[in-house]
């Protein structure tokens, strides 16, 4: 058990595997390209959807507190995460910095929830595009061949699949265009939100708790199982549950750390795009949820609600259609980058042999075609075929963990190898990193009982892959069996393959 925590890749190592000219990626990207795809990726449709629900059933008013918590929180971890980017530019997000860190086995676990994140997350959106779509233009978006063939969810894949095998820069391009799009409908809403505004509305600002219907048992959060604080919304209980479930709508910007390989100057793009992209989201969903309910009282977004729900109330029904229109904008983008890191992160590990190695080619456009196409087919047959419901929760719980192994992993380096170079470091540390730490174990806390149950089964799943292929199959066993160079100082060439010529 030992070697599994002593099998630690160096950062100069990381950085020399870019340099092997059958899995190299082209580098294309700038702060601004980076700044784009957070906010393409973080703007979705939970900003039209989530943030009526949970004001309407969990929070009330205190729904825009909810989403200040959740961003200082996601504030913390970005500062991390720039840090950490700026220093091992390498493909792979949190999985390549656990991997510089704490070592192989940790790094396969965050690996393996980074897919639980962005793998499931595409395949949710898609059919929420889907459905939007189908609102949109009045048609049914779905077949019935025996199960209900969701075909809008699949020619959205399909052909962001195709955009990103042709190189993330074109992906970029078409990405800014779209994002544009619905940003100025976000924009839209508050402006025309903000004529509606009654200030009675925010009163109470944290509604008195009140019995829950669905939060007992395992529904209930631990927080409030371990506090006695028993099935209630609202409240002080209800504000904290909201504030881990908004923070959903923030979970994107992590991705723009995936792209550090295809990055030109990334040391210095990097930090701006992670942290660029978090501050604009901050502000569009705080002024979002404070129009919202200012707008009518939060007991008439009760039930199933939407931004749409509070206009249709003002009787500003014409809005409605441009709400879709954002939605489906925004829906489009992020699941674009939702695939975008799902590649990346499994083309890193691919690389480290956690996953088979002919799967980290590039061809001669710099992009992970072949991996990128069975991505897109996996996640187009998931959308297709499974039922999905919400999964906000599970990918809540799976990135949390991702942010607090990434905060500890910040102190550890600093600590390790000081002299290594750094375009941004995290300020007051280890101070930042342990708060970092401190949110996201309390984000966690306050998430379901059934969500911690489905997220130990999912990374179980990941034990028994890992132990039955990627141990014995990664490049650090097979230097130990001395099938490949060893490399036994940083800054030395990338192994070399003993066994095989340069076919």
């Amino acid at each position: 058990m030992s070697s599994l925590f002593s099998r630690v890749k160096s950062v100069e190592q990381s950085i020399a595997d870019t340099d092997e000219p059958d899995s190299k990626l082209r580098k294309d990207l700038t702060a601004w390209d980076l700044t784009v795809f957070g906010v393409a990726v973080v703007v979705g449709a939970g900003i039209f959807t989530l943030t009526a629900r949970t004001a309407g059933n969990v929070a009330g008013p205190s729904v825009s507190l909810a989403f200040v918590i959740a961003a200082v929180a996601c504030g913390l971890a970005a500062l991390c995460y720039a840090e950490f980017a700026s220093t091992v530019p390498v493909a792979g997000s949190a999985y390549t910095f656990t991997f510089a860190t704490f070592g192989e086995f940790l790094a396969w676990i965050i690996g393996w929830d980074l897919m639980l994140e962005l793998a499931l997350a595409a395949s949710v959106v898609s059919k929420g595009w889907s459905a939007y779509l189908g609102d949109f233009l009045d048609i049914t978006t779905t077949v019935d061949i025996g199960f209900d063939f969701d075909w809008g969810a699949v020619l959205l894949i399909a052909v962001l699949t195709v955009l990103l095998a042709l190189g993330t820069k074109i992906s970029s391009r078409v990405s800014l265009v779209i994002t544009s799009i619905k940003v100025g409908v976000v924009l839209l809403m508050i402006i025309v939100g903000a004529f509606y505004i009654k200030t009675s509305n925010y009163s109470p600002y944290i509604p008195d708790s009140v019995p829950s219907d669905t939060g007992s048992g395992i529904h209930q959060t631990l927080f409030s199982a371990l506090t006695g604080g028993g099935d209630t919304d609202f409240g002080w209980y209800g504000l904290l549950a909201a504030a881990s479930l908004v923070f959903f709508a923030f979970i994107g910007f992590d991705v723009v750390a995936t792209t550090a390989e295809e990055t030109k100057d990334p040391q210095r793009a990097l930090p701006r795009g992670i942290l660029g992209s978090l501050a604009i989201v901050t502000v569009l969903y705080v002024l979002v949820t404070l129009v919202l309910t200012g707008m009518v009282p939060y007991t008439d977004l009760a039930g199933d609600s939407t931004l749409t729900t509070a206009f249709e109330i003002r009787g500003v029904t014409w809005v409605g259609w441009i709400i879709n229109l954002g939605a489906i904008a925004g829906l489009t983008t992020v699941v674009m980058v939702m695939l975008l890191g799902q590649t990346r992160v499994a083309f890193a590990m691919s690389r480290d042999g956690l996953l088979p190695r002919s799967l980290a080619h590039t061809g001669k456009r710099g992009t992970p075609a072949r991996l990128t196409v069975i991505v897109g087919v996996t996640s187009a047959v998931l959308a297709a075929i499974f039922p999905m419901g919400t999964l906000e929760e599970m990918v809540n719980i799976g990135t949390l963990f991702a942010f607090v192994l990434v905060s500890i992993g910040v102190v550890v380096l600093r600590r390790t190898r000081p002299e290594l170079s750094r375009g941004f470091k995290v300020p007051l540390m280890p101070v930042i990193p342990i708060l970092s730490v401190l949110a996201c174990l309390w984000l966690m806390l306050n998430l379901s009982i059934e969500t911690w149950l489905r997220f130990l089964v999912w990374m179980a799943i990941g034990l028994v892959i890992y132990f039955a292929f990627g141990r014995r199959n990664s490049v650090f066993a097979r230097r130990e069996r001395g099938e490949l160079a060893s490399v036994s100082g940083p800054g030395e060439a990338p192994e070399v393959d003993l066994g095989k010529g340069p076919g």
